[in-house]
Parts: C-alpha cells; structure tokens; sequence
C-alpha cells in the first residue's frame, strides 16, 4: 500500500513535500509499517477515503481524516495524514486517468499537500498536515488546481440556493455550482491571473464533468467582506477579485481569525502586535485593534 523509502522519497517530490519533511516521513516509516494497529488504522482511512471516489460529498460526510489521525500512535499523529494520502494516490492517479485529467493539471492538484505541509511547518517548525480534511478534496477528485485559483465540484445546498436567491442567482438546492477557492503562496490575485483560471475552469469541466452543467461558481471568503473597499485601493487586487461577484451577503459572526491566518501566518497572533508593513497588513490589524471585526464574505459569478 505504502511504497518503499527510496519510491517514497520520489512520491513525495512530486507532491512538492519540503526537503526537510521528505526525511522525517521516510524515518518514521519503519515505525509506521512495524505496528500492526496503525496500519489497520492507514488501511481503514485509505479504503474510507476512496469509497464513491470522485462523488461529490457534504464536507462533513465520507471519511473525517483530521478525526481519524488522533486515533495514531502519538509519534506518527502529526504526519499521519500525508501516510494516508500516499497511500491513496494510485487510487486518485487511476481516477484522474479514468477521466482524462491531463498530468500537469493532476501533478499540480495533488502538489497542495506539499503546500499544506510548508504551512504547518511555517506555524509550528515542525513535520505535519495543515487541515487534512481539506485535502481530501484533492485526492478524492473533487477539487483541481486551474492556474491561481482552485475549484470545487458542488451541489448547492438549500441554505446558498436560498442566500445567493437574494443576489439574483437562478439555482435550487442540488444545483451543480463550482466553489471557488483562493489558495495562499501562488502569486499576486492578479485581475489576469483571475481570469486564465475562469476560462481554464470553463474547458476544463465542460471536457472531464460534462455529465456536470456548471453555469455558476460561488465563493465564500473573508476576502469577499465589503468592509475591504474601505481600506484598500480601487485598483487593489482585493477589490477588484470583489468586483467580480454579486455579494449575497456577509456572515453576522465574527470571523477575525480569517485574515489574521491568511495574511499573517497564524490565527492566535496578539492583534497588538501585527505588523503593519503593507496597506493589507494595516488594514486588518487597524480594524482589529479598533474594535472592529472581518466577517466571510458570500458570492457568485455566472460561468
């Protein structure tokens, strides 16, 4: 299931796992593979994981791997998830075959373990996964990388059918509605970059999903809360990513955390202390210190 040391340091460059990870992976593979009860843990997640592969599922539904990996012995609970994960890709790589997703669109998908590891260890300084759960949407083939941004095949759930009504979007519940996503560490959120990823997403699921009409695609983001036009130029990348939605509305609860994650690396950061090095940084850590909130922003975008 696992392949050995010297085709797992290979494996792992290929998902664009940090160099100093790749050697604590293939330590610890000798204690992974010589304790009975966590493979049978590794094997339950894999077989959970690529059950109905491919089937668009609620995020709280299929295999829950962020619950999964406390269940690993302390040693091998933080790297747990990247085990499982190569454990599943020859099931991922023979899905994206079966569908005739080309390599360097499934190479780059796949690589955002590497990213997530990068981010825990950016966070933490050590070996790990950051939000495991998330990458299951990559290697169950519901999710791809298309150039700067990321897609999600989706069903519009009653709530966003009912929320994105209100903005003038003409969708019921079960509709089939891309999620946009806007990965960290991939360049500027550039108005060109933007686009190559729509018109890539439009050729790209109309070729693979064509079972799939998707007219729409959605986003949910803190990078979607209105308050931003206030604080960022009109010509800002931010501002104009904004533009190109029709805002349903935004939550009513806090979600400080958001910005203070993606813009400065770590959600527990002291608001006091951020840095104020770019008019972005300024204007979270301003609002903050203020006394005021950032809240995720909810729209859509006809395809």
């Amino acid at each position: 299931m696992l392949p050995d040391a010297d085709e797992l340091a290979e494996v792992l460059l290929d998902l664009a796992v940090p160099h100093e990870d790749i050697n604590e992976l293939i330590g610890l593979l000798p204690t992974l593979t010589a304790d009975t009860g966590a493979m049978r843990l590794l094997e339950e997640c894999v077989a959970e994981l690529v059950r109905d592969m491919g089937k668009i599922v609620e995020y709280g539904d299929g295999l829950q791997l962020r619950e999964r990996v406390t269940e690993a012995p302390a040693p091998l609970a933080a790297c747990f998830a990247a085990y499982v994960l190569v454990a599943t890709l020859p099931h991922t790589r023979a899905y994206h075959h079966a569908h005739g997703i080309p390599a360097d669109i499934s190479r780059r998908t796949l690589a955002d373990l590497g990213r997530h590891m990068a981010l825990h260890r950016r966070r933490y300084g050590t070996c790990g996964v950051r939000s495991p759960q998330w990458l299951t949407l990559h290697f169950r083939g519901e999710l791809y990388q298309l150039g700067r941004l990321q897609f999600q095949r989706a069903n519009l759930w009653r709530r966003a059918a009912s929320t994105f009504a209100t903005a003038g979007m003409n969708a019921a519940e079960g509709t089939p509605c891309l999620d946009i996503h806007i990965p960290e560490f991939l360049g500027p959120l550039s108005p060109a970059a933007c686009d190559r990823s729509l018109a890539l997403a439009r050729a790209f699921f109309a070729e693979h999903y064509p079972a799939e009409e998707y007219r729409t695609a959605m986003c949910h983001s803190w990078l979607l809360d209105p308050q931003l036009k206030q604080h960022l130029p009109a010509d800002s990348n931010i501002v104009r990513f904004q533009e190109r939605f029709r805002i349903a509305r935004q939550d009513t609860e806090p979600a400080d955390t958001e910005p203070v994650q993606f813009v400065f690396g770590d959600p527990e950061l002291p608001v006091a202390g951020l840095p104020r090095r770019t008019t972005l940084e300024r204007a979270i850590g301003d609002r903050l210190r203020a006394g005021g909130h950032w809240y995720i922003g909810r729209g859509w975008l006809p395809l």
